[in-house]
């Protein structure tokens, strides 16, 4: 695991590698790369065009788990008193924080429910995007957004941060409901991508699991993994 200041730096290859203090979540304006050999293994499988769609949703699930635990490492906890089978009354730290998880429809849906088991406690707010393939522009068609989120940790998942442009506005909007902290966990990026997005929200913590270099003239990620939406329920028509 290691956090990358500079996604400009061509040092960032697909699945590279490094190391970086265990103690680091997703911070403001940081971005997280879980690098872990047992991440980017499974990455493996989800970049491999030949995974079906059972199995690309099972590794979806895994790798959410992964980067959710590394990028959530300052959830706040409290003491609280237990009996174990051999001492009574030990303090032990619980996590005491509601967390709230909006998930970018539809791929977003995918990494909600291993985070929902991670995460002792959480509500999930659905935003739909529709983009269009021309202009690259996405239009907002659902918005479930609570009307107020002050003091709230808000949680944006997307497998995907290929332009930017669709995280951005997301997190544009839980932003205008005054979220106190925003942290964007996806599984892969973009290096264009990455630089749109901090240009609009340079506060706001990344976590993914590979950054990769380019974007084709589609606006999909290179080499990424295709379209995670389909290949997580299959195309839409």
């Amino acid at each position: 695991m290691r956090p990358v200041n500079d996604v400009h730096s061509p040092s960032i290859p697909p699945g590279s590698s490094g190391t970086a203090p265990a103690a680091s979540p997703a911070g403001e304006g940081q971005t997280l790369i879980i690098d872990h050999p047992l991440a980017v293994h499974r990455l493996s499988g989800l970049r491999d065009v030949h995974t079906a769609n059972a199995g690309f949703r099972q590794l979806v699930d895994e790798l959410s788990t992964f980067v959710a635990y590394e990028a959530l490492r300052d959830l706040g906890t409290v003491s609280r008193r237990i009996d174990t089978p051999v001492a009574t009354g030990v303090w032990t730290p619980r996590v005491d924080e509601m967390v709230l998880l909006v998930p970018v429809l539809r791929a977003g849906l995918g990494m909600v429910p291993a985070i929902q088991a991670a995460l002792p406690v959480t509500e999930v707010a659905h935003v739909g995007l529709r983009r269009d393939e021309t202009t690259l522009e996405a239009d907002v068609y659902l918005n479930r957004l609570p009307a107020d989120l002050t003091g709230r940790r808000v949680v944006v998942c997307d497998p995907m941060l290929a332009t930017g442009g669709s995280l951005a506005q997301v997190c544009d909007m839980v932003k205008d409901r005054q979220a106190r902290t925003v942290t964007v966990l996806c599984l892969i990026a973009s290096v264009p991508g990455l630089s749109f997005f901090r240009s609009h929200h340079p506060d706001v913590g990344v976590a993914c699991v590979a950054v990769d270099p380019e974007l084709d003239e589609r606006g999909f990620i290179v080499p990424g993994l295709g379209d995670a939406g389909d290949r997580l329920f299959g195309p839409p028509d």
